[in-house]
């Protein structure tokens, strides 16, 4: 029989000291041969993804698409990942992840040369449902619900906050850097006389490449511990899992109003910052974001889970909300960067909660039954941003978006997870 989870558990309770990883094969330290490659690989996906969500709007935008379409493509690719998502974890979820995580990368590839050859909108859209491109700051694939539960599966719950921050950190760092890079596609064809349009299209290139060195990296994954296959996937922990589910789409539908896609057409349409601008200062959000993750490991382990998430999250999304009420591109970035450097302090410990009260068999399963809502519930609102701004310069959607994500942290301030 399976392990059941420690659901009467407080969440709220502080982590038990993290003390030094046990990646499951007698290394110790921050990672260990277990769990690196799955790190590498999430920075390296993180490079691809930090370009493409600069480089997206701008290409659609260069093409002649409307806010309404660019919005409808970004709401495809999140539809996509989303179906994708929940059929991993429900039904590979206790396959070897080495091989699921190689079929994700074929997949990958085949992203990477449908937009680097369409140029129409449904077929662009139709690569952007069955893809696995990625329009947001965080992570929203196939691969998340694979690598969080092997990464579960090779660590003890002491360890498991800070060895979430180190992934998220990885995927972070390498988002920036994609970012930075997003304007090498506009320098190119300015410096030769290039096609604008034509150049950016043959660099979404970057996601086969990506897709191969993820491959590479995955190949090099021990071979998973044995796990028993759940037989009903959330048999055990289905309530507490589609609780927290519901509670994280709120969380998202307003988040997906204010993804990197989004900000680059605000800040684009209100200020008339250059892709250079807008690259710098993705990227510096990203870093912000990524590093306050590791402080997030030790708050924690002080005032535990829940409140992390909750104490952190607010303030951030009074600055989301700021940014879009001031007058000029100084402050707008100014409350982006603050914004970053709080808004992602929930994501270990909520990664981390996750995993804590369902059981091992279940926790590919419960990482996409979790996500996957989030995914849908962001899909919804891209193309209303898309509208508002077609409509006004205003920040109307960083301004929903903030107050809808205030509204998710009381929720969940509010819920009595320990008496699940």
């Amino acid at each position: 029989m399976p392990q059941r989870p420690t659901l009467n558990r407080d969440p709220n309770e502080p982590e038990p000291d993290a003390g030094e990883l046990d990646t499951g094969d007698g290394a110790r330290g921050a990672i260990g041969t277990a769990t690196r490659p799955i790190v590498v690989a999430r920075a390296i996906r993180g490079v691809a993804d930090g370009f493409v969500s600069v480089l997206l709007a701008q290409y659609l935008s260069h093409l002649g698409f409307s806010g309404v379409e660019i919005g409808a493509i970004v709401t495809g690719t999140l539809l996509g990942s989303a179906a994708l998502t929940l059929l991993t974890g429900l039904r590979w979820g206790h396959h070897d992840p080495r091989r699921v995580l190689l079929g994700a990368c074929v997949l990958m590839a085949g992203t990477g040369l449908g937009f680097a050859t369409i140029s129409r909108f449904w077929p662009l859209l139709v690569v952007a449902v069955v893809g696995t491109l990625n329009p947001s700051a965080g992570d929203v694939s196939v691969f998340l619900p694979i690598e969080q539960a092997a990464l579960a599966d090779r660590t003890d719950e002491r360890a498991r906050p800070r060895l979430f921050a180190i992934y998220n950190l990885a995927g972070g760092f390498g988002a920036a850097l994609g970012a930075l890079a997003s304007p090498l596609p506009q320098w190119l064809a300015r410096r030769y006389d290039w096609d604008v349009a034509s150049t950016e299209r043959l660099a979404f290139t970057i996601y086969l490449v990506a897709a191969v060195v993820a491959a590479a990296a995955y190949l090099r994954l021990p071979a998973a511990p044995h796990r028993e296959s759940a037989p009903t996937p959330l048999r055990e922990s289905r309530g507490i899992v589609l609780r927290l589910a519901a509670l994280f789409s709120i969380d998202s539908a307003g988040g997906g109003l204010a993804i990197n896609a989004i900000l680059v057409l605000y800040l684009d349409r209100r200020f008339g910052l250059s892709a250079g601008a807008m690259g710098a200062t993705l990227a510096a959000a990203s870093i912000l974001a990524s590093f306050s993750q590791l402080a997030a490991a030790r708050l924690a382990a002080r005032i535990g889970l829940v409140r992390t998430m909750v104490f952190t999250h607010l303030p951030a999304n009074g600055f989301l909300l700021l940014a879009g009420i001031v007058p000029n591109a100084s402050l707008a970035i100014l409350f982006l960067l603050l914004r970053a450097s709080l808004s992602s302090m929930d994501v270990p410990a909520r990664q981390a909660l996750v995993m804590r009260v369902v059981t091992p068999p279940e926790r590919a399963a419960a990482a996409s039954v979790t996500n996957v809502p989030r995914s849908l519930a962001a899909a919804t609102t891209p193309a209303l941003g898309g509208w508002l701004l077609d409509h006004s310069s205003f920040g109307w959607p960083l301004i929903i978006a903030g107050a809808s994500k205030a509204l998710y942290d009381l929720l969940l301030l509010s819920q009595p997870l320990d008496r699940t």
